[in-house]
């Protein structure tokens, strides 16, 4: 009787211990896996340095146009931005729920530690300021390298896509992008002029070749340049009337600063097509392309901009 007392004790046993065993091991396996779990925060490697970034950050100052172009695309909103001279096609952030946080030149620091933010976002503008912003919230660097263009431009995007956790839509965008160039490409490519790029100002003139500011033109989009022997600098280099006759270009494209700087209307048609130039090709078969400065002049590097820019040419050298 003994015997059997205590077989059924231990049969009790062996049941609750499989039943506690079995409990157990379904709370290990609805745990998801460690190697599953999406990160906190990044390590961004930028010129400037390596700057641990939180993952969608909340409250982000972006002095980058081309920055906040991708941002807009993306559906992500800053907490501030400088207000002076916002491109036409991002007027939406004049809206007074994004705090104004002072010029590109002239960062209004005050206002930008109020803000706390968890995010800046600086570019070439503000490389000298970079100490500054980085003493307030992490700060990366995301400027366009112009002699390495769409690998520096890629690389930005796929930062922010990385950091806003929004990395497949930003590829399927790229991609996109690839494919307008490649059929510009292949049309500018083959055809036989040539086209010079120059920035108007005030009056004067400054000419942008291969490797440039401007240089995606001819770079990337595949322009021939009119003359492969410009001086690259971030103003261009200085040059004059007399120049636009001797290179003689096919095309002409300009950008006018004055448009987006200053509250002024625009004479930079009158200033361009002189008497001087009027024999020269480009003006001749009204080859002068005027690109928006927008996009040229104010935020380049961005997911919508780079696609406006190949629109720009592409319709430019097909009328």
């Amino acid at each position: 009787m003994k015997k059997y007392i205590l077989f059924i004790v231990m049969a009790l046993f062996a049941m609750i211990a499989a039943a506690c065993s079995s409990s157990t091991s379904g709370e290990e396996t609805a745990k998801p896996a460690e190697g599953n779990e999406k990160p906190a925060e990044i390590t961004v490697t930028h010129d400037l340095g390596e700057t641990t970034v939180p993952v969608n950050p909340e409250k982000v100052v972006v002095f980058d146009f081309g920055t906040l172009d991708t941002m807009a695309e993306l559906g992500i909103e800053p907490a501030g931005l400088p207000k002076e001279n916002i491109p036409d096609y991002l007027s939406q952030f004049e809206d007074e729920k994004y705090a104004n946080t002072g010029s590109l030149k002239e960062p209004d620091f005050e206002k930008i530690n109020e803000l706390a933010p968890d995010l800046i976002v600086i570019s070439g503008r503000q490389m000298d300021l970079y100490d500054q912003f980085a003493e307030i919230a992490p700060t990366i660097y995301l400027a366009v390298d112009t002699a390495n263009y769409m690998e520096s431009f890629k690389s930005n995007a796929t930062t922010i896509g990385e950091i806003f956790a929004k990395e497949t839509e930003v590829e399927e965008k790229l991609a996109a992008i690839d494919e307008k160039i490649a059929a510009l490409n292949e049309k500018a490519s083959s055809m036989e002029g040539n086209g010079l790029v120059i920035l108007a100002n005030e009056g004067k003139i400054s000419a942008y070749g291969p490797a440039s500011r401007f240089g995606i033109i001819h770079d990337v989009f595949g322009v021939k340049p009119a003359d492969e022997k410009i001086e690259v600098s971030t103003h261009g280099q200085s040059v004059s009337f007399e120049y636009l006759v001797e290179t003689n270009p096919d095309y002409l494209f300009v950008v006018d600063r004055g448009a987006v700087v200053t509250d002024g209307e625009s004479s930079v048609k009158q200033v361009v097509e002189n008497d001087l130039v009027k024999n020269t090709k480009a003006v001749a078969n009204d080859n002068v392309i005027y690109l928006d400065p927008n996009v040229w002049y104010l935020s380049g590097g961005g997911l919508q901009s780079v696609l406006a820019q190949t629109d720009e040419i592409e319709k430019g050298i097909s009328e």
